[in-house]
């Protein structure tokens, strides 16, 4: 496939996953499709093949904890690149969980294709909002606290020449 075919194909994905159409979505993957998903939560991890990655990634364990009617994936999305067999898209989305939290996203989608299919997906995206709306982890709060936190203490350190010298000097 050209690079404009392979970037057309990444566009159809995302106007079926805007439109909730996944028997299209689902055809658009290689058998032996893997998934590459960021981060330590249930949804992470490497998935290997069309079924897993379709039907039990998407739909059992993110699909499941949301409330089907009212979510919409691709609500805005754009391909930032495509080269070879590659496309870098992002796309924003979500909608309202079953437990009654808000979960939109922002995901950045490196997609590899293979025979007019997908056949390798990288996602990153936000794993503390997903272990804190989809799996209700509020464990998961605390590491974003203390991260936010360092955050913050950097930024003084930053701002603060005096402080930060004297840090320096008493090797902190």
């Amino acid at each position: 496939m050209s690079v404009e075919e392979n970037r057309e194909l990444i566009e159809k994905w995302y106007i079926a996953l805007e439109q909730g159409d996944f028997e299209t979505i689902y055809n658009m993957h290689h058998d032996d499709v893997v998934y590459n998903m960021l981060g330590n939560t249930p949804v992470s991890g490497r998935i290997y093949g069309k079924d897993a990655c379709c039907n039990g990634m998407i739909g059992e364990k993110l699909l499941e904890k949301l409330v089907s009617d009212k979510v919409q994936f691709s609500k805005k999305w754009k391909i930032i690149a495509a080269e070879n067999d590659r496309v870098v898209g992002m796309m924003q989305g979500g909608g309202p969980t079953k437990n009654g939290e808000m979960y939109e996203q922002t995901y950045c989608e490196i997609f590899t294709i293979k025979d007019n299919k997908i056949i390798e997906l990288h996602a990153f995206f936000d794993t503390v909002l997903i272990e804190k709306c989809l799996f209700e982890n509020e464990s998961s709060l605390v590491w974003q606290h203390m991260s936010d936190n360092l955050v913050v203490a950097h930024v003084q350190l930053w701002k603060d020449e005096k402080l930060w010298r004297e840090m320096v000097n008493r090797n902190v």
